[in-house]
């Protein structure tokens, strides 16, 4: 009877084991997901031919450039990334609207475990992910000059409400600590479609996310979509856009950009973001 419950108790520890083992095999995963609209998606598409067409051999059925850099850097580095893309949020039934004031509303204003108006929040994003990549559509340049009162609750596009909404996701997202964020500069448009005065109150807004906002030691960090489209400017260079009267980037420039925020995501997720620029570029 002894050697009975002696090889019963053997038999539930050596299931408890491969049980274990299991779960934590499934737990390897580090997951990586990018919320973005038309011009992440641009990025997110790339151009694969300028990646080292060996790479493109190698894995035939990824055509976008982001995807297939981590497969590739998965296969040679023995690293277990998975990166995947969402449209967020989505045009129905919230609204085709990415602003801060929308990460906002969604994130800090409608927190929970329970989806906002189909959308999750960082309680059922952070559940999933290891890092969450977000930014804004290049309308967010669109940017007014500033009301008497600033307001946290209103979507209107100015410098006060932008930066108290950006205050409170910082702050939202320090409740993460097991989470990275990364975090696009807004994206900007060409001189055709914004004034003079929109592209400074822009330019405003984002030496203060890159220069102020952002805090060392913390989980957050910043990739500069606006130094790689502006150069120092004020405008989206024309060159680097779909043409002078549409602000998505063209099939070089998404290449590029590609590359770049790969090099930033890696650095950001094995180095603490310490050895890449903001922009990508190697230290």
């Amino acid at each position: 009877m002894k050697s009975i419950i002696k090889t019963f108790v053997l038999l539930s520890c050596v299931i408890l084991l491969v049980s274990c083992s299991g779960a934590n095999d499934g737990d390897s995963m580090y997951r990586i997901v990018f919320l973005h609209h038309s011009t992440g998606g641009v990025i997110w598409e790339g151009d694969l031919s300028q990646v080292d067409p060996s790479i493109v051999s190698e894995n035939p059925k990824i055509k976008a450039q982001i995807p297939l850099l981590f497969s590739h850097y998965n296969d040679n580095g023995q690293q277990n990334y998975s990166i995947s893309e969402l449209n967020f949020p989505k045009a129905s039934p919230y609204g085709w609207n990415n602003y801060p004031y929308d990460y906002y509303n969604i994130w800090v204003k409608n927190a929970g475990n329970k989806a906002y108006l189909k959308e999750p929040t960082l309680e059922i994003l952070t559940e999933d992910y290891n890092v969450i990549v977000f930014k804004h559509c290049y309308p967010v340049s669109n940017i007014v000059p500033d009301a008497i009162a600033p307001d946290i609750n209103s979507d209107i596009k100015s410098l006060q409400n932008y930066k108290l909404q950006y205050q409170a996701i910082k702050e939202k997202m320090h409740e993460f600590t097991d989470t990275k964020f990364i975090v696009f500069t807004g994206a900007v448009q060409v001189k055709a479609l914004l004034t003079e005065e929109e592209a400074n109150r822009a330019r405003e807004f984002y030496t203060w996310v890159t220069q102020e906002w952002d805090q060392p030691d913390d989980n957050i960090f910043i990739w500069d979509l606006y130094e790689l489209q502006t150069e120092g400017g004020l405008y989206f260079k024309d060159e680097y856009a779909v043409s002078s009267d549409d602000s998505h980037p063209n099939k070089t420039f998404a290449g590029r950009a590609a590359n770049l925020l790969f090099d930033r995501l890696i650095d950001v997720i094995e180095n603490n973001g310490l050895t890449t620029s903001l922009t990508g570029e190697k230290l």
